[in-house]
């Protein structure tokens, strides 16, 4: 019978990069890949099948996972574990089917109803920081084949207490808007290009260069203090060319 009430747990969505990229045959394998790594990488954390919920997204699996689970050794074996084995199955696959993944780590209240739906606020926004620029952008930019988002309240409770295996000084703030509101979260890793500031060069001085003055005209040219033109009769000293004379 669903529990239809939030409960605490702990959700892990991870997603693969450029999956609708791929020919039908290709996204079969990349399934299989995906689901095996993160069979592996759970149990390696204590996870077995009784302490988890599994949703299918087709490119990307979400992951309802007991609160008994210690978020230490979750973390970790994100941070190490999963890494590792996604590498070595790289190697052993073609290129047109080499696995990227996004991944992002978070906790709150999720219910299950009675369509076996997932329902919460926290879920929702675990899968904006899952779909977020970037968390894409990082993992285009990266050599490595896989990224790490933790959610907010995840760096408030582990990620910020420098556990063993889980190096705080790793973790890059960013905030993603939402139309509900900008979103912190923290990115495992430096910022991508696209959200780092100081990787883009300062803009050009907007003020105008001041005009380059036009060379007089040939024919007279007049020096001194003119005091303008009165009743047909130029007031004023005046000179004419270089001569530097009065007149």
């Amino acid at each position: 019978m669903p529990q239809t009430a939030p409960l605490p747990r702990t959700m892990l969505l991870i997603d693969t990069e450029r999956f609708s990229d791929r020919d039908d045959v290709q996204q079969a394998l990349l399934r299989r890949m995906l689901f095996s790594l993160v069979d592996r990488v759970l149990l390696t954390a204590g996870v077995d099948q009784t302490m988890r919920l599994r949703a299918d997204r087709g490119d990307a699996v979400m992951e309802l996972i007991d609160p008994a689970v210690p978020l230490t050794t979750l973390l970790r074996a994100l941070l190490t574990d999963l890494p590792a084995e996604l590498r070595a199955m790289n190697r052993m696959a073609a290129s047109s089917t080499q696995l990227r993944l996004r991944a992002v780590l978070a906790g709150g209240y999720v219910a299950v109803d009675e369509y076996d739906g997932w329902v919460g606020t926290d879920l929702n926004d675990a899968c904006r920081l899952l779909d977020a620029d970037p968390l894409r952008a990082a993992l285009r930019e990266r050599a490595g084949d896989f990224v790490l988002c933790v959610s907010e309240s995840v760096h408030a409770g582990i990620v910020r207490h420098q556990h063993t295996g889980i190096p705080a000084e790793e973790f890059t703030h960013i905030t993603v808007p939402t139309k509900n509101g900008p979103l912190p979260a923290w990115l495992h890793g430096p910022l991508p290009t696209l959200a780092n500031p100081s990787a883009t060069p300062p803009p050009a001085d907007p003020t105008p260069a001041s005009p380059t003055p036009a060379p007089s005209p040939a024919g007279i040219d007049f020096h001194g203090t003119n005091h303008g033109v009165v009743a047909n009769r130029v007031e004023g000293g005046i000179s004419f060319g270089d001569s530097g004379g009065r007149r």
